[in-house]
C-alpha cells in the first residue's frame, strides 16, 4: 500500500505551480460587481490548488469604458475594491494577479497588481499604452517604462511600484512570476522579457485585446515566442463577455505555454466565468535555463537585470499534501500525440537521416553500401533509408549490400524476414552463417560453451556480434564502400551494444539520433505514405510485430526466444528516462514523478494514435523505480566510453543526441552513486 502522505507524492515538492487564467464577469464601470465577481473565481481557484490565478487587463472597472476611467468616482471606487480584494484574499492560497486604474500623483497608469494572503505584493504598470485603430489609451494613461525604485499605496496598503519588480515565493523554489499587460508582449522589446531574465520564470499577461478574426492566433504566436525567447512559462489572459460592445467584441481567450509549448487554452467566447488552470513545471524552466548559456548572456548584455530588478518576496500560502497532477504527461516524448504533428516530425526524421546519408555517400565516393540485416527493427530502418538515399542519387539499389548472418540464436522468423526484406528492397544480397566462425573462436578463447557446456554469457554473446561486425568492415573494404550501422538511440543511451569490434562501430550511425520507440513509427509513416511496394510493405508489417531481441542465445526448451526488454526494462520507459534526464536534466526523482502520472494506469497519461497496443499498459511505482534505477546505472555508470567512441551520425529529435560531438559530453568513468542515491533516498519503493 502506497504511503500517500511520502513528500513524493506532493506537486511542491517536484517545482510544480499551478498556474491558471481567470475570466470573471465583468460589466463596464460595475466596479462592485466586477470585485464581488473576481473574488468568486478567487475562491474557485483556491479550491482547485490554484498557486496563480492572472486576471484579464483592467478588470477591476472593465477595459472598455474609455474616458470614464478618469472620473474621479471610479478612480475612488477602484481603489476600495482593491483594499477589499486584498483584505478578502486572507487565507486563500492563491496569489492573484488583477488588473486595476492605480492613480499615483498627478498620472493615472493601467496596472497590474499582485495580491497574495491579505497582501497587496506589488503594482506593474502598463509600458506601452497603444493609441492607433480602436485603441487610446493614451488618452487617459500614463506608461510606466520609466517607473523604476518607486512605491504606492493603495487604500492604506503600501507596496514596491513600477517596471523593475518580480515576486518570489520563499517556501517553494520556481514559484517566481512577473507581469506585463497586453500590448507589451506586441512591442518589438517586451519588458517581460527583462523580467525574465531578472529571474522570473512565469510570466503574467493581463489582456483585454478586442477580438477579431485571426487575432486568436495572432495571440498564439506571441504568447508561444514570449515563451520561447523568454525561456519561462507564459499566462495570458484576456477580456470576455460582459465588456462594452459600442465597437468591440471580446472572446476571454486564456492560453497558457511552457517553454514554447501550448499546455491549456481555455474555452472562447464562454457567457460565464472560467478558470482555466495547469501544473507548470518550473524545475524544467529552471534546468533549461542553466544549460542555456545564450539566456544568460542576454541578461549580461541587458545589464544584468536580476541585479537592479526588485524581488518582492512572500510566504506562499500553499497545502502541501497528494493531488493529482493537473498535466498530461507524455507517454512517449519523443512521439507527438498530435496526428498532424506526429506526420510533420516523421517526414523531417527521415529526410534528415536520407540527406545525412547521402551527403556520407557523396563525399567518400563509396561505391557500395554495406548493412548487416537482422530482420529486427533497426537494421529494418536502416535498409529503408539507404534504399530512399540511393533512389534520390540515382543510384541502383544494388549498390546496398545486404547480409543476414544467422548465429545460434537466429529465429526462423527473422532470418527469413531478413531475406525477404532484401530480395522486396531489390538490393545486393547474400547468407553468411557466422556459427563455425564463432564456434571456432570459442574453441580457442578456451570457452566452457566449446566443451559442451551451455554456458550463455556475454562472451559468449560478443563473439557472434564482433565476428558480425568483422565481416562487415571486411566486405565494405572489399567492395570499396563503408559500413551503416544500424544501432539506434536508445541502446547507445543503455549502452546495449558491443563496444569497438561489435554493433556499437560503424562507420557512418544513420540510426544514432532516433530513440526505438520513434523508430517504429518512422517506418509504419513510410508504409502509410506508399514509400515502397505492398511485397517490402508485408515483410515491414511483420518486422514491426517481431519481439525485440538481440537473438544471441538459443531459444529455450519452451521455444522462448531471449528478450532485450525482459533484461533490460521496456524501452517505453527507457525513452522517457532519456528524454527528461538527458534533454532537461531533471533528477531521478522527478522524472520518476512524471512517469508516474503517466504511466499508473492503463489510461493515464497521453500516447500517440497508432502505437502497438495503443500504448495503454500501466506500470507500477515500483516498476518505475526498479527499471529506472538500471538506467541510471547503465546510463551515467558504464556505458559512457561506448559513447565517447561512437561513430558520425546525424541529430534527428530536438529531445537531444548522445554524440560526444554533440549534445552530450561526460566522462567515460563517471560513477551513477548520485543519481541512485538521489532515487533510493527520494522515491518511495512503491
Amino acid at each position: 500500500m502506497a504511503d500517500r502522505a511520502h513528500p513524493f507524492y506532493d506537486l511542491h515538492t517536484h517545482g510544480f505551480v499551478r498556474v491558471a487564467t481567470c475570466t470573471p464577469r465583468v460589466r463596464p464601470a460595475d466596479v462592485t460587481g466586477n470585485t464581488d465577481s473576481i473574488l468568486e473565481e478567487a475562491r474557485h481557484a483556491h479550491e482547485a490548488g490554484v498557486d496563480l490565478a492572472v486576471y484579464p487587463e483592467l478588470c477591476v472597472t472593465g477595459y472598455a469604458i474609455d474616458d470614464l476611467h478618469l472620473q474621479a468616482a471610479v478612480i475612488d471606487a477602484a481603489e476600495a475594491a482593491i483594499g477589499r480584494i486584498v483584505e478578502e484574499s486572507a487565507g486563500l492560497t492563491t496569489v492573484l494577479v488583477v488588473g486595476a486604474p492605480i492613480q499615483r500623483g498627478a498620472r493615472l497608469y493601467n496596472c497590474a497588481l499582485a495580491i497574495a494572503d491579505g497582501r497587496l505584493l506589488g503594482v506593474v504598470p502598463k509600458s506601452y499604452l497603444p493609441n492607433y485603430r480602436e485603441f487610446y489609451e493614451k488618452r487617459q494613461f500614463t506608461h510606466g517604462r520609466n517607473c523604476h525604485g518607486l512605491d504606492v499605496t493603495i487604500a492604506g496598503n503600501e507596496a514596491p511600484f513600477g517596471t523593475d519588480v518580480i515576486f518570489a515565493a520563499d517556501n517553494l523554489p520556481g514559484f517566481t512570476f512577473g507581469m506585463e499587460i497586453c500590448e507589451d508582449f506586441w512591442a518589438p522589446q517586451p519588458p517581460g522579457m527583462m523580467a525574465a531574465m531578472a529571474g522570473a520564470h512565469i510570466l503574467c499577461n493581463l489582456s483585454a485585446s478586442p477580438v477579431t478574426i485571426g487575432r486568436a492566433t495572432d495571440r498564439h504566436s506571441h504568447c508561444q515566442s514570449s515563451s520561447s525567447r523568454g525561456m519561462c512559462a507564459y499566462a495570458y489572459s484576456a477580456s470576455g463577455h460582459g465588456e462594452s460592445t459600442t465597437d468591440l467584441a471580446w472572446d476571454g481567450q486564456g492560453v497558457i505555454y511552457e517553454l514554447g509549448a501550448l499546455v491549456k487554452e481555455s474555452v472562447r467566447f464562454d457567457l460565464t466565468a472560467e478558470l482555466c488552470a495547469i501544473d507548470i513545471d518550473t524545475q524544467r524552466i529552471v534546468n533549461d535555463r542553466t544549460r542555456n548559456g545564450t539566456f544568460h548572456d542576454a541578461a549580461e548584455a541587458a545589464g544584468r537585470p536580476e541585479d537592479w530588478y526588485r524581488r518582492v518576496r512572500f510566504e506562499h500560502n500553499h497545502k502541501p499534501g497528494d493531488r493529482e497532477l493537473l498535466r498530461a504527461v507524455r507517454r512517449f516524448p519523443f512521439v507527438p500525440a498530435d496526428p498532424k504533428t506526429l506526420d510533420e516530425d516523421c517526414y523531417e526524421a527521415v529526410n534528415i537521416q536520407v540527406d545525412a546519408l547521402m551527403r556520407r555517400i557523396e563525399a567518400t565516393g563509396a561505391k557500395s553500401l554495406v548493412l548487416g540485416i537482422s530482420g529486427g527493427l533497426d537494421s529494418t530502418h536502416a535498409l529503408l533509408v539507404a534504399c530512399i538515399a540511393c533512389d534520390r542519387l540515382g543510384l541502383p539499389r544494388t549498390t546496398i549490400r545486404g547480409y543476414t548472418m544467422p548465429g545460434f540464436g537466429t529465429s526462423d522468423r527473422t532470418k527469413n524476414n531478413a531475406i525477404l526484406l532484401m530480395e522486396a528492397a531489390g538490393i545486393t544480397a547474400d547468407t553468411i552463417d557466422i556459427t563455425p566462425a564463432a564456434e571456432r573462436m570459442l574453441e580457442d578463447i578456451g570457452h566452457p560453451y566449446a566443451a559442451g557446456k551451455e554456458v550463455y554469457d556475454t562472451t559468449f554473446e560478443n563473439v557472434q556480434a564482433g565476428l558480425r561486425t568483422d565481416y562487415l568492415f571486411r566486405l565494405a573494404g572489399h567492395h570499396k564502400g563503408f559500413v551503416i550501422g544500424t544501432g539506434d538511440l536508445s541502446e547507445m543511451a543503455l549502452g546495449w551494444c558491443t563496444y569497438g569490434v561489435g554493433d556499437q562501430m560503424s562507420h557512418y550511425g544513420v540510426n544514432s539520433g532516433v530513440p526505438k520507440t520513434l523508430i517504429q513509427y518512422l517506418m509504419r509513416w513510410m508504409m502509410e505514405t506508399d514509400q515502397f511496394t505492398p511485397a517490402l510493405n508485408e515483410v515491414l508489417d511483420d518486422v514491426l510485430g517481431t519481439e525485440i531481441s538481440p537473438e544471441l542465445v538459443p531459444a529455450g526448451q519452451d521455444g522462448a526466444i531471449q528478450s532485450t526488454e525482459d533484461q533490460i526494462g521496456p524501452y517505453a520507459l527507457h525513452d522517457f528516462f532519456l528524454h527528461h534526464i538527458a534533454r532537461y536534466g531533471q533528477s531521478p526523482s522527478h522524472v520518476a514523478f512524471l512517469a508516474y502520472h503517466a504511466w499508473k494506469d492503463a489510461d493515464a497519461g497521453e500516447w500517440p494514435i497508432g502505437f502497438p497496443d495503443n500504448g495503454k499498459r500501466a506500470y507500477s511505482l515500483g516498476e518505475i523505480r526498479q527499471w529506472l534505477e538500471v538506467f541510471c546505472q547503465r546510463f551515467f555508470g558504464f556505458s559512457q566510453f561506448k559513447r565517447s567512441a561512437m561513430p558520425n551520425g546525424p541529430k534527428v529529435s530536438m529531445g537531444g543526441a548522445l554524440s560526444p560531438r554533440g549534445d552530450w559530453r561526460a566522462p567515460s568513468d563517471a560513477v551513477a552513486d548520485v543519481w541512485l542515491a538521489q532515487l533510493r533516498d527520494n522515491v518511495p519503493e512503491g
